[in-house]
C-alpha cells in the first residue's frame, strides 16, 4: 500500500512542524544512539495499535523518517482515516538504525495525537448519523499544531470550521459588547471587510437570534442554549440561515442536539481534550 502524501497546500507548514519537533527532541545530538548504535546497522519495525480507533498521521510519520534519512523505507498497511483494531499492524518501517531510533518518538507523538483526534471525530460523526447535522471543529487546537489537528478532524470524517481569524468573520459576545449591538457589529464588518468574507454571528437568546436573522448573515451560532431553546430557534429560523449549535457538546448530548434540526454542531473537545491513541513502534534487527 502506498502512503498517502501530505496535502500539497499544507506540505510546507507541516514539514516545518516536523523539523521543529525533531530539533526539539534531538537538539545537538541523540547521544544515546550515537554511543550505542553502529551507524550502518539496519533495523526494521512495526507500528502496532494497542487499542482500537481511527488511524491518522501515517504521512507525517513517513515524512519524519524521510527528513532524517532518505534511505528509510516506510510501508503503510492502512491509509489515514481507516479504522484499526487493537493488535493490528499499521505500518512497517526499515532503514538505518540511527534514523529510526532518533525519529521514533516524534513520529509516534504526531501519529498518536492525530489518531486520537480522528478517532473522537469519527465517534461524534457516527453519533449524529441520520441527521443533517455536520460536526465541526473549533480553534481550540494545540498552539502551533492547528494544521495537523484540523487535518486529523477531516480524516475522522468531521469538517473544519474557520482555519483562523483571517478566513471568516465570527462575531462573538465580546465583539458585540464592543460594538454595542449585533446590528452595529455586522455593519462595521460589512463596511470594513473589502474581501467580503462569510459572516457568522453568535447569539445567546432568541431575541438576539431575531436580530441576526434580519441582518441576513451567512450563519448564526447558538451559544450554550438548552435543547428546548435550540428547537425554538430552528423553528424561528425556518431554514432562512444555517444554524450552528455550540457549547458543552459531548458524545452523550450530541445526538439530541442534532435531532433539533440544526445544520452544524461545533465541538471544541475534538482537539482541546484529545486522548492520544495508544500506538507503539517495535524495532528489531533486519
Amino acid at each position: 500500500m502506498i502512503s498517502q502524501p501530505v496535502p500539497p497546500e499544507t506540505l510546507a507548514p507541516i514539514t516545518s512542524l516536523v523539523r521543529a519537533a525533531l530539533a526539539e527532541d534531538i537538539g545537538s545530538e541523540d547521544v544515546t544512539t550515537r554511543c550505542i548504535v553502529p551507524p550502518h546497522l539496519v533495523l526494521t519495525g512495526k507500528f502496532v495499535a494497542k487499542e482500537s480507533g481511527v488511524v491518522a498521521g501515517l504521512a507525517v510519520a513517513h515524512l519524519t523518517f524521510s527528513l532524517l534519512d532518505t534511505q528509510v523505507r516506510f510501508e503503510p498497511y492502512l491509509t489515514d482515516g481507516e479504522p484499526v483494531q487493537a493488535g493490528q499492524i499499521i505500518a512497517v518501517v526499515e532503514g538505518p538504525a540511527p534514523a529510526l531510533l532518533s525519529g521514533e518518538r516524534v513520529a509516534l507523538n504526531f501519529m498518536q495525537r492525530m489518531s486520537g483526534i480522528a478517532t473522537l471525530s469519527r465517534r461524534f460523526v457516527e453519533a449524529v448519523a441520520g441527521t443533517k447535522a455536520v460536526i465541526l471543529d473549533t480553534r481550540k487546537t494545540a498552539p502551533g499544531l492547528r494544521v495537523l489537528d484540523k487535518w486529523a478532524v477531516r480524516l475522522g470524517g468531521a469538517a473544519n470550521h474557520r482555519a483562523g481569524l483571517y478566513d471568516m468573520v465570527l462575531i462573538k459576545e465580546n465583539h458585540i459588547t464592543a460594538a454595542g449591538t449585533i446590528t452595529e457589529a455586522v455593519s462595521r464588518v460589512r463596511a470594513g471587510d473589502r474581501q467580503r468574507r462569510p459572516v457568522e454571528v453568535e447569539v445567546k437568546n432568541l431575541a438576539e437570534l431575531s436580530e441576526a436573522l434580519g441582518l441576513r448573515v451567512d450563519r448564526i451560532l447558538l451559544d450554550n442554549m438548552s435543547l428546548t431553546t435550540i428547537k425554538e430557534a430552528v423553528q424561528i429560523a425556518n431554514g432562512q440561515i444555517p444554524l450552528e449549535a455550540s457549547g458543552n457538546v459531548s458524545l452523550e448530548t450530541v445526538a439530541q442536539i442534532a435531532a433539533t434540526g440544526v445544520d452544524f454542531i461545533s465541538v471544541g473537545a475534538l482537539t482541546h481534550s484529545v486522548k492520544a491513541l495508544d500506538l507503539s513502534l517495535l524495532l528489531e534487527a533486519a
